[in-house]
């Protein structure tokens, strides 16, 4: 799991409801006025508080997980991004090359590949493109093609694979774990392609961001609009009901924020909108105030505590005041009822605690996301 934070074809399932992009009244403190460079300060010092955990050995945090750590690194490149700066170009060219070094592929986790994504955008850096690509080009041997859907079988997978659930072709999902064995297909394994496809102008990218987001929006959308978890690709077995993460929104709407504009195809834009407006406003994860409450844990790590996204602001003048009124109601919360000097509980309500590495980690895409989402 993880907490989605917004940067800023019509799904059947949301054809029933047009969404609401008012901000919600409830909400607390939905607005800041700080200047563009206390903002930059602010995600810096957030940054520097948990730069000490990490351990260059193996570009690993203490306190925290290996797929976890990926995101320090994304929060950090992100920043230098946004702020026009290379304050972290070492830590994150240095940390990414040694975890590609030491897990093949990444581990053939597709998160830390966006992070290697995220540090070309920021740097340049055509090495830290080239390890998005591998990880990219491996992780695609275990996507189920039309016509695996069409033959019921996958190449890299030892059993007969389901080519349809629920009346809806398979093809665009991705295993969560590249063995032979592994029947899980999540919907947060999707979302570099559209990324790597503006990028590289490559239609091999365009066509499997599109057959993946196809997959999701068929497939993957419950009828109040949030994205679900996993199917299982060998019986169609469904994530129980209550799975339900930001982290699988947030991914979704990441790419098809991106890929909108690769595509030009408004139904994407369309489709972006209902959804970031059903998991913004979610009673899921947050309470009437507006304060995202999942993950919250103060004495033990968990995914759901370390996983955010952030998508590009929208052209749509409402949904981009919904977006940055919902960053400035997490970023408050924090400032205001979390933090310990510049470092952050996990619970966004508070109280305050001291340091732990998965509360700061939680608070980093937020401070970061402050960045643009106000004015200076």
């Amino acid at each position: 799991m993880f907490r989605f934070v917004p940067f800023v074809f019509l799904s059947q399932s949301l054809a029933a409801f047009a969404q609401d992009l008012g901000v919600p009244l409830t909400w607390r403190e939905f607005s800041n006025s700080r200047l563009l460079a206390e903002r930059i300060s602010i995600a810096e010092d957030a940054i520097n508080t948990i730069l000490p955990q990490l351990d260059t050995s193996d570009a690993q945090f203490n306190g925290i997980g290996y797929w976890q750590s990926g995101n320090v690194f994304s929060a950090m490149a992100n920043f230098d991004h946004l702020a026009g700066t290379t304050v972290y170009e070492t830590q994150v060219v240095d940390g990414l090359s040694t975890a590609f070094d030491l897990y093949s592929n990444f581990d053939q986790y597709g998160w830390w590949a966006t992070a290697a994504y995220y540090g070309y955008r920021a740097y340049g850096n055509q090495d830290l493109l080239s390890m998005a690509i591998a990880t990219w080009t491996h992780v695609s041997q275990y996507v189920i093609t039309t016509a695996d859907a069409s033959s019921g079988t996958q190449p890299n997978k030892d059993f007969a694979i389901a080519g349809t659930c629920f009346g809806e072709s398979m093809a665009g999902g991705v295993f969560w774990r590249p063995t032979v064995d592994d029947t899980s297909i999540n919907s947060v394994t999707t979302g570099l392609s559209a990324f790597l496809a503006e990028t590289t102008g490559d239609a091999t990218y365009t066509n499997a961001a599109i057959l993946s987001a196809q997959w999701i929006q068929n497939l993957q959308i419950n009828a109040d609009g949030i994205i679900l978890d996993t199917v299982d690709g060998a019986d169609c077995t469904r994530s129980p009901a209550s799975w339900l993460f930001t982290y699988n929104s947030g991914k979704y709407l990441e790419g098809l924020s991106v890929l909108k504009d690769v595509t030009g195809n408004s139904a994407w834009t369309t489709l972006m909108t209902d959804i970031a407006a059903a998991a913004i406003k979610s009673s899921v994860w947050e309470g009437s105030n507006g304060i995202i409450t999942e993950g919250a844990s103060p004495t033990a790590n968990n995914d759901g505590v370390g996983f955010k996204v952030s998508v590009r602001s929208s052209d749509n003048s409402a949904l981009q005041i919904l977006i940055h009124s919902y960053n400035d109601v997490q970023y408050n919360a924090l400032l205001e009822l979390a933090a310990n000097g510049t470092s952050y509980s996990s619970s966004w309500p508070g109280p305050p605690q001291a340091f732990t590495t998965w509360g700061q980690l939680a608070a980093l895409d937020v401070m970061v996301t402050a960045i643009n989402t106000n004015s200076p």
